[in-house]
């Protein structure tokens, strides 16, 4: 299937999602950190997240939500993410590898991203896509994102809201442990995450290309132009699908810091 660039509509379709609460079961409410969960007709679960960003501007979590370079720091779970090419001044297309706890194989995504400032909030959407010269590695599950993103709200100068929205197809039949314990582990503390990476972003963009934001200044985007024809619709069904659902959550590798 041919892809469509994301237009307003979307935008405002996704934040009623974050925002209204009808059909979403709170899975986990503890120290500023709330998650939702919904069921879906497709079986691909929808999860939500909420976190009020004290002593950090809308702009600056817009800013890390969008700044590569910085992700390196903050995300532990990353191994890899690079951006392909530039589709308009608001839309690009991105590759995302990231650490599955053990013994789960990792997964990757190939997305077309969005984002919309409008008004005091700030939107970053994005949905899996196919690139012919990004196809599926053998040593990673190529995930799906149906739809991902962000949203972010305005509360005054110095203090807003992030919601966190997510439904992805992880390709594989994962035990039912896995749900449980993005929910209650996984998701709280990425969010808490991206707040303290936010603390500290201002600090360090000073010292690092402090004027380069391109997702702001699109004159100063250097990435290849791609046409939207270039690429497809990930189609889930098309991927491999591996059967993990036998894995013990015992053997699972447990950090350090993990928050509960």
């Amino acid at each position: 299937m041919p892809v469509r660039i994301p237009d307003d509509s979307d935008f405002l379709s996704f934040k009623d999602q974050c925002l209204n609460p009808d059909g979403w079961t709170s899975r986990y409410n503890k120290g500023g950190v709330t998650v939702w969960c919904r069921e879906e007709d497709s079986s691909v679960q929808k999860i939500k997240m909420r976190i009020v960003c004290k002593d950090v501007a809308a702009e600056t979590l817009y800013d890390v939500l969008h700044d590569t370079s910085y992700r390196k720091k903050w995300d532990s779970n990353m191994i890899e993410t690079y951006d392909i090419g530039r589709l308009t001044v608001n839309a690009d297309v991105g590759y995302y590898s990231w650490k599955c706890p053990t013994p789960l194989k990792n997964r990757d995504f190939v997305t077309m991203r969005s984002w919309l400032p409008l008004g005091s909030d700030y939107m970053i959407i994005n949905y899996s896509v196919k690139h012919p010269q990004h196809p599926p590695k053998k040593e990673y599950v190529r995930a799906v994102s149906l739809l991902t993103g962000y949203l972010i709200q305005s509360n005054s100068n110095n203090s807003s809201t992030l919601y966190y929205l997510t439904q992805v197809d992880p390709r594989g039949s994962l035990p039912k442990w896995v749900a449980n314990r993005v929910s209650q582990f996984v998701a709280p503390k990425a969010m808490r995450k991206i707040y303290k990476a936010s603390l500290k972003y201002p600090e360090w963009k000073r010292k690092h290309n402090p004027t380069l934001k391109p997702w702001m200044f699109p004159e100063q985007n250097t990435l290849p132009s791609i046409s939207p024809s270039e690429l497809t619709l990930q189609d889930a069904d098309s991927l491999e699908n591996i059967d993990e659902s036998g894995l013990s959550e015992d053997k699972t590798h447990q950090s350090d810091e993990e928050e509960t």
